[in-house]
This record gives C-alpha cells, sequence and structure tokens, in this order.
C-alpha cells in the first residue's frame, strides 16, 4: 500500500483516529468515548489524561484495523474540541486541573465583568469574537485566579496552556522529554487572546486579561511543511513521523469539504453544529451576531478567514434525549421516534442548555419546551429535537447572508447526524436550498488529514484536493413558503420565551 495519513480527530465526545489514502479513502479506523463530567450546573470538565489515553488506544486501534505500522504513515494531522482549555505542567506532563470545555458556563460572571469596560464587543474589533463563555481566554483567566499557585507557576514558565490541540500535539512529540508546545492560527483564532491582522498574542489583550504570555503555544500553520515535531519511539506510533497538520474542528470540516473559495460554505452537525463561509483572505466583520475566524493557514502563503455560526446544541440534545429522558436506548433510535409524527404537533424545544450562541448571545438563557397540549406524546419530543437543529441552522444562515451578502445556492453537510435523513430533508426544507452530504462523512478527520498531507508533498495542491471530494446524497427543499415561514415564526416565539431565565 502506498503511504497513508493519520489524523487524530479530538470531539467533545469521542477520540477517533483515520488513516486517509492519497485517494481520500478511509484505509483504518477506531473511536473510544471519554468520561463527561457535570460537577455543578453548568460547568462541563473532561479529564485531559484519559482524553491522552484514549487517543493511544484509537491510534494502535487504527494501525491495526489497516494492518499497518509507522513506516506507512507520511504525516500526522490532529484536529480538536475548540476552546476546551487544558493548563498542565512542563515538568511533570500533569494537567493542574480538568479541562474545562467549550460549552462551560462558569466564566459568566468574569464574562459579564470584562464587559463593564466597552460592552460585549470589548474585543471584537481585534479577536472577531464577543465576551462569551465559549472561548478559552475566560477560561484561562479562571483557572490562573482559582488554582492554587498556578499563576506563579506560570510565571515561571512550569505551567503550559492550549487547547486539546496543543495537549495532544505536546505528548505526541515527547511531552517532558521536548515535547512541542503549539497551536495554530484556527485554535489561536477561539482564544480571544490572538489578534486577526497579525495572527499573534495580543499584548493588550493579554494585560486586560492579566495572562502571562509565556505559558501561550507558538502559533505555526495549520499545514506546516518545516513541522511541528516528529513522534517518538515510545509514543503510540511506535516509530519517528511527522505531526505537521493542525486544525480547530470545524475549520478541518471546512477543509475536509474542500471549501477552499470565497462563497463556500458547510455545516457540521455534531455535538454542536457549526456552519462557516469562507471570507477569503480579508477578515469580516459581522453586524448579525456572527464570529470572525481563521479557516486555515497552508504554509507561508496568507490566511484564509471565515464567518462562523455556532450552536452550543445539536447531537448533545439526542444524548439528552436518551440519557436524561430516556426515550431510546441508542441515539441512531431517534429518526424512527420522530418519524412516527406528522409534524412537531405544535411544540417547539429550545436547547439553550447553556445559553444561547450565534446569532443571539445570550448566557442568561436556559433551554425550553412550549407549545404543550395533551395531544403531545414522545415522538412529538423526538421531532422537534430534531427540528431545532434546522431551526437553529437556518438563524445562523440568515444572519451569514446578512453579513457576507452572499445568497447559498447549496449546502454541505457533515457530521454524526448527517445520517439521519429526516433532519437533512427538514434542513433543507428551512432553508429553501438544496443539502448535499459527501461520501466520506468524516470531514472533520479528512482535513486534518489533508493539512498534514499537504505539508510533506503527499497532496500538491488544493485542486488536487479538490478532486477527492464526490457527493454521496442530495436533499432539494419540498415544503411550500407558507408552511416554512409560519413553522420559523413558531420557533422565533419560543426562542423569546428562553431570554432572562438567569438573573445576574
Amino acid at each position: 500500500m502506498s503511504k497513508v495519513v493519520a489524523s487524530v480527530d479530538q470531539g467533545t465526545t469521542s477520540t477517533r483516529c483515520l488513516l486517509v489514502t492519497h485517494a481520500g479513502e478511509v484505509a483504518g479506523s477506531s473511536q473510544l468515548e471519554h468520561e463527561q463530567i457535570y460537577p455543578k450546573p453548568g460547568w462541563v470538565e473532561h479529564d485531559p489524561e484519559e482524553i491522552w489515553q484514549k487517543t493511544t488506544f484509537v491510534i494502535r486501534g487504527a494501525l491495526e484495523d489497516a494492518g499497518l505500522d509507522a513506516t506507512a504513515v507520511a504525516a500526522v494531522g490532529v484536529t480538536n474540541q475548540r476552546e476546551t482549555t487544558v493548563v498542565w505542567d512542563r515538568q511533570t506532563g500533569r494537567p493542574y486541573h480538568p479541562a474545562i470545555v467549550w460549552q462551560d458556563t462558569r466564566t459568566d460572571a468574569l464574562c459579564r465583568r470584562f464587559a463593564a469596560d466597552g460592552g460585549i464587543d470589548r474585543f471584537r474589533d481585534a479577536t472577531g469574537l464577543p465576551l462569551a463563555t465559549y472561548f478559552s481566554g475566560p477560561k484561562l483567566r479562571w483557572l490562573l485566579d482559582e488554582i492554587p499557585g498556578l499563576r506563579e507557576a506560570a510565571e515561571r514558565g512550569d505551567a503550559l496552556f492550549g487547547n486539546i490541540d496543543s495537549w495532544l500535539i505536546w505528548n505526541l512529540t515527547g511531552g517532558t522529554s521536548g515535547g512541542a508546545h503549539v497551536t495554530d492560527p484556527t485554535n489561536a483564532s477561539r482564544t480571544q487572546l490572538m489578534r486577526l491582522h497579525t495572527l499573534d498574542w495580543d499584548d493588550d489583550i493579554l494585560g486586560a486579561f492579566d495572562i502571562p504570555r509565556r505559558m501561550l503555544p507558538a502559533i505555526r500553520p495549520s499545514s506546516d511543511p518545516k513541522f511541528y515535531g516528529m513522534t517518538t519511539e515510545e509514543g503510540p506510533f511506535e516509530g519517528r513521523i511527522p505531526v505537521c497538520g493542525d486544525l480547530g474542528d470545524q475549520q478541518a470540516a471546512l477543509f475536509g469539504q474542500t471549501c477552499f473559495g470565497p462563497g463556500e460554505a458547510k455545516n457540521t452537525y455534531g455535538t454542536g453544529c457549526f456552519l462557516l463561509l469562507n471570507t477569503g483572505e480579508t477578515p469580516v466583520a459581522s453586524k448579525s451576531g456572527l464570529l470572525t475566524t481563521v479557516a486555515c493557514q497552508i504554509g507561508d502563503a496568507k490566511a484564509l478567514f471565515a464567518l462562523e455560526g455556532s450552536v452550543a446544541i445539536a447531537g448533545a440534545l439526542v444524548q439528552w434525549l436518551r440519557d436524561n429522558l430516556e426515550l431510546f436506548e441508542d441515539a441512531s433510535q431517534v429518526e424512527a421516534l420522530a418519524r412516527r409524527a406528522e409534524d412537531n404537533g405544535g411544540m417547539y424545544l429550545v436547547p439553550a442548555f447553556s445559553g444561547l450562541y450565534a446569532p443571539h448571545w445570550r448566557s442568561d438563557a436556559r433551554g425550553v419546551m412550549v407549545g404543550l397540549t395533551r395531544f403531545i406524546r414522545k415522538e412529538h419530543v423526538a421531532r422537534a429535537s430534531l427540528e431545532a437543529t434546522a431551526y437553529q441552522s437556518r438563524e445562523v444562515l440568515d444572519a451569514m447572508r446578512q453579513d457576507s451578502g452572499v445568497a447559498l445556492s447549496s449546502l454541505k453537510v457533515d457530521g454524526g447526524m448527517v445520517v439521519n435523513e429526516l433532519l437533512m430533508q427538514f434542513q433543507a426544507d428551512m432553508l429553501g436550498v438544496p443539502v448535499v452530504r459527501p461520501q466520506v462523512n468524516e470531514t472533520t478527520s479528512l482535513g486534518a488529514a489533508y493539512a498534514a498531507g499537504l505539508a510533506v508533498g503527499l497532496w500538491s495542491d488544493s485542486e488536487e484536493l479538490r478532486r477527492n471530494w464526490r457527493a454521496d446524497k442530495q436533499w432539494t427543499p419540498s415544503m411550500d413558503p407558507k408552511t416554512r415561514d409560519a413553522l420559523y415564526a413558531g420557533w422565533h416565539k419560543a426562542v423569546e420565551r428562553t431570554l432572562d431565565w438567569v438573573e445576574p
């Protein structure tokens, strides 16, 4: 077999490793879930050491699945849940605290305190982001304030910060024995600490947050021909392989969907839901509640930017129906249950479990079910849950049209929920444009593989990658506009009921 690229895809609920061929096909794979920790209402944590352990297991599992060893792997790419914040000791490799997950809301009071001077958009011109619990910077400040001895360790240079990508790359490239402490612009742009126009940490913002610069990783290209480092003989690959690709998960999906040109967009349906629109080499400031973010940086080329609409709860809502309400035993059963209802029965479910993200950015919101009558059964709840994801995506796309002036002719989709054909049809109906699913649905993993493969010359350029993309299925709108408008108006009424629930 010719060389493959290993993609380590560390997500919110699981970690996987895919081995990707030159044709963009999967030669081997392995996946394991990790524990979700909820210490208090609104708090969400992960164990970084468990994540690293599961990463080693899935790397070995993918190699075994493909019948390959390290000599067949040309490069390693990493993609990760963004904003999830880890701080660890350079000398021991031990985390100072569990990872604070992107969904966590413990920094709400801290964000309000910072917003008191300059408002929610205090740092938006520099970073493209509003002040929100979502991002890593406030989480890091919380850790520095709350963990005894951490600030002193950070000022000594012993405490290292990163999103999950930095944690994994550091461990893959040697850890305490000289591991590379790096990140890429896509991940750095989610910390609220990087200036978009320079792709460097912003000293003024670091000063405002009172964060020591020396604990931050070096920012390197998303696809780096100079390599971040090499894997080790003692590590899970049991050989020396260049680690040279790094993308936040949503930017990796945009890359894997080969949305390389301005105006191209994708929507990923995972734990949350994330719609990204490539805006080219110029960052576009949003006036409609979207985020301005880095899409990628390939080698020495100029960075590409994107507008992003982030929805906190999508697939996580199906997990909630399974684990908390126990409506079914397996998440795949939600579609069959939802199909038992012809429509939502007049009810809406707004999953503002940790507030509302784009385009509202309301941390005071909490989830509601509205429109309940004696007629409502569990199948209506299941259907309303799927519809909630489509409505939230419609809100984001409407904001994207206002900011960019681009009217999409179709939408590329990926992620675990796109196997749900009821959802995909309803999404096409809500958007009024075709929805297209690719043959290789794991586009997040694919994007990280492509970034690493480009760095070592396995693929020559983006046009070669475009030739790998193939459609699997397309859904076209079938709902009449009057019905669409009435359903969407009902959703907006439901969203209004979520607001002002949490008192400051």
